[in-house]
């Protein structure tokens, strides 16, 4: 590595430049939005604007989503169409409301958890942060553990459940947010065992899981929780959520979830007193668009020619510039982030470095909960927004900034 000098007279150069470069969050380039732009045209004048049950999409009603939409976002799940509701863009919002209602009603007859003295949750990390976001706005204690090739810390997580205050995890199964990291068959079944309070859920958040870098023989599918826990013995233990969010349009395209058939009566019930329906216009546009499960893999595939050069970029890169720092990085075949591991106590000067000279990256200690990684060490990078120069240019600053703190 350079010494110090050389190191601070190449920052400063980058620096001179006026750069202004984004690498903070997992944004669609604007050439992947424009795969989905003739989705915009499908309900056109002649339109007949009708579901085929005979619904008029133009009205009130259908609370959980109209049979066709239910059918497709099944397919995401991993699930049958009559556990599925189609919500609105957003899957997060779907989440919270989710926390919410077992906040204030609980479940199945359990208390609601706004009234127990403690509650807990179990955060892999590292992991997204605006899932922990949700449960430290409602003052739900977040415990760490670590998020292995396979999954979470099973040895953890099974001794965390057995306290009855521990009432749910988080999990990203597929090309898990920031790592990368895919669930094994064994974690999912031991998440589905685990023994835990009977209100006990696990929010299976299944964002990236038709976002491969590769096609097949290389992916891995993951084993379906739903009928894993119901194997199990707890049928309704967890909640399944996808979007379309980076699929079509992050901010309009739909939600939805699965659960167990007695919290999918539940969640209907309440949610029938909260709205009278999500746009049914917009969920026949990504009907037709979308179609089915393959015609989900064929725009995905348009999707992965876009996707697969940045991270291939990012690869290559930083083996290049960083083959003599104490560091490392994920090799992720999906999704849309890479885990940097910095030498430890270098994250926060890094991201500093790098937002001085005009790069933009998510906030060190995000993917921890309550932003407070103990090592100061991980960097979430997202390559997904710049075009391939401009992550050339990020990535080399970014790695200058890494080399200068690592030599300071």
């Amino acid at each position: 590595m350079a010494d110090k000098a050389a190191l601070q007279a190449e920052y400063d150069a980058w620096k001179a430049k006026g750069l202004a470069l984004n690498m903070a969050r997992g944004k669609p380039s604007s050439e992947q939005l424009d795969l989905s732009r003739p989705m915009l045209g499908l309900l056109g004048p002649e339109s007949d604007l009708r579901s085929a049950d005979g619904t008029d999409l133009r009205n009130y009603g259908v609370g959980a989503g109209i049979p066709e939409a239910r059918e497709l976002m099944a397919t995401m799940l991993d699930d049958s169409p009559e556990r599925v509701i189609v919500g609105g863009e957003s899957s997060l919002n779907l989440m919270y409301d989710a926390i919410a209602r077992l906040w204030t009603f609980g479940t199945l007859g359990g208390d609601p958890w706004g009234r127990l003295d403690h509650v807990k949750w179990i955060c892999p990390v590292p992991g997204y942060d605006r899932h922990f976001a949700i449960t430290e706005l409602f003052g739900i204690e977040m415990v760490n553990v670590d998020l292995r090739e396979g999954g979470p810390d099973m040895d953890a997580v099974e001794e965390l459940a057995k306290d009855p205050q521990v009432k749910g995890i988080w999990c990203v199964p597929t090309y898990s947010n920031p790592t990368g990291r895919t669930y094994s068959d064994e974690t999912v079944e031991r998440l589905a065992a685990l023994q835990a309070a009977p209100d006990f859920r696990i929010f299976w958040d299944n964002a990236y899981c038709v976002h491969h870098l590769y096609p097949a023989p290389q992916q891995s599918r993951v084993k379906d929780i739903a009928g894993a826990c119901a194997a199990a013995g707890n049928p309704e233990r967890a909640l399944k959520f996808a979007s379309t969010s980076k699929v079509t349009f992050p901010g309009a395209g739909i939600s939805a979830l699965a659960a167990g058939p007695e919290t999918v009566t539940e969640i209907t019930r309440r949610m029938n007193v909260q709205l009278i329906g999500h746009d049914k216009l917009n969920q026949m546009r990504h009907v037709m668009f979308l179609r089915d499960a393959g015609g989900i893999a064929e725009h995905m595939a348009k999707h992965a020619e876009i996707m697969r050069p940045k991270f291939e970029l990012v690869e290559c890169l930083l083996g290049e510039e960083l083959a003599d720092v104490d560091c490392s990085w994920t090799h992720p075949l999906g999704g849309y982030f890479v885990a940097f591991t910095a030498p430890a106590g270098t994250a926060g000067r890094i991201v500093q470095l790098a937002k001085d000279a005009g790069v933009t990256l998510t906030a060190a200690g995000a993917p921890f909960p309550y932003g407070k990684d103990p090592d100061d060490a991980t960097i979430r990078l997202a390559p997904s927004l710049p075009p391939l120069e401009e992550l050339e240019q990020a990535l080399r600053v970014f790695c200058c900034c890494v080399k200068l703190a690592a030599a300071e």
